[in-house]
Protein backbone atom coordinates (compact mmCIF):
# COMPACT_ATOMS: atom_id res chain seq x y z
CA UNK A 1 0.00 0.00 0.00
CA UNK A 2 2.98 2.57 1.05
CA UNK A 3 4.53 1.34 -2.06
CA UNK A 4 0.76 2.24 -3.98
CA UNK A 5 0.79 5.64 -2.16
CA UNK A 6 4.63 6.70 -3.29
CA UNK A 7 3.65 6.08 -7.32
CA UNK A 8 0.81 8.00 -7.04
CA UNK A 9 2.62 10.69 -5.54
CA UNK A 10 5.22 10.15 -8.29
CA UNK A 11 2.78 10.33 -11.02
CA UNK A 12 1.17 13.20 -9.82
CA UNK A 13 3.97 15.20 -10.26
CA UNK A 14 5.31 13.82 -13.39
CA UNK A 15 2.07 15.53 -14.60
CA UNK A 16 2.93 18.52 -13.13
CA UNK A 17 6.18 18.65 -14.71
CA UNK A 18 4.41 17.73 -18.37
CA UNK A 19 1.81 21.13 -17.40
CA UNK A 20 5.01 23.14 -16.89
CA UNK A 21 6.54 21.67 -20.38
CA UNK A 22 3.27 22.50 -22.18
CA UNK A 23 3.35 25.61 -21.05
CA UNK A 24 6.80 26.77 -21.60
CA UNK A 25 6.61 24.93 -25.21
CA UNK A 26 3.50 26.52 -26.07
CA UNK A 27 5.16 29.88 -25.11
CA UNK A 28 8.05 29.08 -27.18
CA UNK A 29 6.03 28.70 -30.06
CA UNK A 30 4.14 31.70 -29.48
CA UNK A 31 7.22 34.01 -30.02
CA UNK A 32 8.69 32.16 -32.55
CA UNK A 33 11.12 30.72 -31.02
CA UNK A 34 10.47 27.01 -31.94
CA UNK A 35 8.88 26.14 -35.23
CA UNK A 36 6.22 23.49 -35.31
CA UNK A 37 7.79 22.36 -38.47
CA UNK A 38 10.87 20.48 -37.01
CA UNK A 39 9.52 17.18 -36.91
CA UNK A 40 11.02 17.00 -33.05
CA UNK A 41 9.35 20.32 -31.83
CA UNK A 42 5.69 18.72 -33.25
CA UNK A 43 6.27 15.40 -31.20
CA UNK A 44 6.73 17.12 -27.97
CA UNK A 45 3.99 19.59 -28.50
CA UNK A 46 1.72 16.69 -29.43
CA UNK A 47 2.69 14.46 -26.46
CA UNK A 48 2.23 17.22 -24.38
CA UNK A 49 -0.77 18.67 -25.79
CA UNK A 50 -2.66 15.28 -25.29
CA UNK A 51 -1.65 14.48 -21.91
CA UNK A 52 -2.92 17.80 -21.15
CA UNK A 53 -5.78 19.47 -23.24
CA UNK A 54 -8.65 16.79 -21.40
CA UNK A 55 -8.10 18.30 -18.41
CA UNK A 56 -7.55 21.68 -19.48
CA UNK A 57 -10.55 22.07 -21.21
CA UNK A 58 -12.94 20.80 -18.63
CA UNK A 59 -11.06 23.47 -16.61
CA UNK A 60 -11.80 26.16 -19.37
CA UNK A 61 -15.52 25.43 -19.33
CA UNK A 62 -15.66 26.94 -15.87
CA UNK A 63 -13.59 29.59 -16.17
CA UNK A 64 -15.02 32.97 -18.02
CA UNK A 65 -13.47 34.47 -21.12
CA UNK A 66 -10.06 36.49 -20.48
CA UNK A 67 -8.88 36.89 -23.88
CA UNK A 68 -5.27 35.66 -24.53
CA UNK A 69 -4.53 35.18 -21.36
CA UNK A 70 -5.34 31.62 -20.31
CA UNK A 71 -5.29 30.82 -16.60
CA UNK A 72 -6.30 26.82 -17.26
CA UNK A 73 -2.85 25.70 -16.54
CA UNK A 74 -1.95 27.47 -13.25
CA UNK A 75 -5.35 26.31 -12.06
CA UNK A 76 -4.58 22.98 -13.02
CA UNK A 77 -1.47 22.90 -10.97
CA UNK A 78 -3.24 24.29 -8.30
CA UNK A 79 -5.66 21.12 -8.35
CA UNK A 80 -2.90 18.81 -8.33
CA UNK A 81 -1.07 20.56 -5.43
CA UNK A 82 -4.34 20.22 -3.82
CA UNK A 83 -4.43 16.34 -4.19
CA UNK A 84 -1.03 15.93 -2.76
CA UNK A 85 -1.37 17.74 -0.03
CA UNK A 86 -4.72 16.07 0.56
CA UNK A 87 -2.83 12.43 0.52
CA UNK A 88 -0.34 13.82 1.93
CA UNK A 89 -2.59 14.90 5.07
CA UNK A 90 -5.06 12.18 5.16
CA UNK A 91 -3.83 8.86 3.19
CA UNK A 92 -0.39 9.36 4.73
CA UNK A 93 -1.82 8.96 8.05
CA UNK A 94 -3.90 5.71 7.56
CA UNK A 95 -0.96 4.19 5.47
CA UNK A 96 1.48 4.65 7.94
Amino acid sequence: MIAIFYLVLQLLKLYSYVVIANVIISWLIAFNVLNTQNRFVYIILDFTYRLTEPFLNRIRRFLPNLGALDISPIILLLLIWFIEMCMKLYIAPMIF
